[in-house]
């Protein structure tokens, strides 16, 4: 069973509720690009949560055999799995901030910025699998089963979602005891005072107790020192780690190319550096230039339109009740990340982005017709066939008339 299936359309709903909130009430916290390179990325955080589960109940499976017992599942068991499991993430968390090969592993959840439930689903596509393999094993050594670990790590993350917003300003009481929305803007800041504060994502007397605690003061800026500046979800996410690697290939010493990974965050061999560091990292928001870019002519309905069609696609290859083979979804989640970068390239207008367009429009709509059929979920000659292929046609003949439409000039 696929935990994160049953709750993606609660995130979906809160994630909703917001922005026709921000829309009505014009708070203006939501930036149309930022949105769906968020969306595109938490759609594409869903196949990898696939892989995930089957590694989690593969190598946890075998690990399980060496706890010393095994702790029922009762109300009680899962309220302390979910309280040790907020301890263990807040050291995975803050190891997060504090090591270079994990902060690649955690640094595209940081790269928005803005502060909105949809930054909730700009997820790396490597920080679970970090999570599961570091750190969350010890839960499985002390008795938890492995569909209890993975079923509590996704209601911690659903419990750390909603802190994602600007809207919910201050809590009173609650703050002194959970994580509140005003924490974790704190955490997203990139105001010097801010960062690498407030790791917690439940209890907050986790920062208390060890240090990291910092009250919302100043107006947060959000972001990282070094902004992505693409709505590209692959660049994103391998940002840091192609630096990475770039200097542990270039450097000229071995110690430097197999310590780089292990160093505290930033730090690169001395070959390597192109200037003293800075005295002061990070900056504020007088200081920020968020990256806009100028997208295709009339794509914004479009885009809107291949997201919810995107996500009715993406529930078909995460749902564990439907009878697909691996490969199946291997071979789906290939169209939904082909989906993803198009969408990047198309809120950027890269001519690139033209011909993987209309190729993911084909790809997506014949491999979903190949899978149901080849399942016997929908066979070739039913009306399934017919509405994928009419939706997938008229998306194609849009998307072809806007690019190729000129821009009327202005006298």
């Amino acid at each position: 069973m696929n935990v994160y299936a049953f709750i993606t359309p609660l995130v979906i709903v809160l994630l909703l509720l917001e922005i026709v909130y921000s829309t009505v009430a014009r708070k203006g916290v939501y930036d149309f690009q930022d949105t769906i390179t968020n969306l595109g990325t938490g759609i594409g955080n869903q196949c990898i949560n696939l892989a995930v589960a089957f590694f989690v109940y593969t190598w946890y499976g075998w690990l399980y055999q060496f706890a010393p017992w095994y702790i029922p599942t009762t109300w009680y068991s899962m309220l302390g799995l979910l309280i040790i499991s907020d301890f263990v993430f807040y050291w995975f968390h803050r190891t997060g901030h504090r090591v270079n090969i994990f902060w690649a592993a955690h640094m595209p959840h940081h790269s928005s910025e803005e502060m909105n439930l949809s930054v909730g689903l700009r997820a790396s596509f490597t920080q679970r699998l970090f999570q599961f393999l570091f750190f969350d094993w010890i839960l499985v050594l002390i008795g938890f089963s492995p569909e209890q670990v993975y079923a509590v790590a996704a209601v911690h993350l659903l419990l750390a979602y909603w802190h994602h917003t600007r809207l919910i300003k201050r809590m009173g009481w609650f703050e002194r005891i959970f994580v509140a929305p005003a924490h974790h803007r704190v955490h997203h800041g990139v105001n010097p005072q801010y960062i690498d504060k407030n790791y917690s994502e439940f209890l907050i007397i986790w920062d208390k107790l060890f240090g990291s605690f910092e009250d919302e003061d100043e107006e947060v800026c959000y972001g990282i020192t070094h902004p992505p500046r693409t709505w590209d979800p692959l660049f994103i996410n391998f940002q840091y780690w192609r630096q990475l690697w770039s200097d542990a290939w270039h450097t000229r010493r071995w110690w430097d190319k197999l310590r780089i990974w292990f160093m505290p965050t930033g730090w690169r061999p001395a070959d390597m550096r192109t200037g003293p560091p800075p005295a002061v990292i990070g900056y504020t928001l007088a200081e920020q230039r968020k990256y806009q870019s100028e997208p295709f002519e009339g794509m914004k309905g479009y885009i809107i339109a291949q997201v919810m069609l995107g996500l009715a696609y993406m529930y078909v290859t995460i749902n564990m009740a439907l009878p697909l083979s691996a490969l199946d979804r291997v071979v789906l989640s290939l169209g939904i990340f082909m989906m993803i970068t198009s969408w990047g390239g198309i809120l950027q207008a890269r001519s690139w982005a033209i011909g993987l367009e209309l190729f993911r429009l084909l790809y997506m709509a014949g491999t979903v017709v190949f899978v149901l059929h080849r399942n016997g979920i929908a066979a070739f000659t039913g009306w399934h066939t017919s509405v994928i292929a009419f939706v997938a046609g008229i998306s194609m003949l849009y998307f072809i008339y806007r690019v190729r439409r000129p821009k009327v000039m202005e006298a």
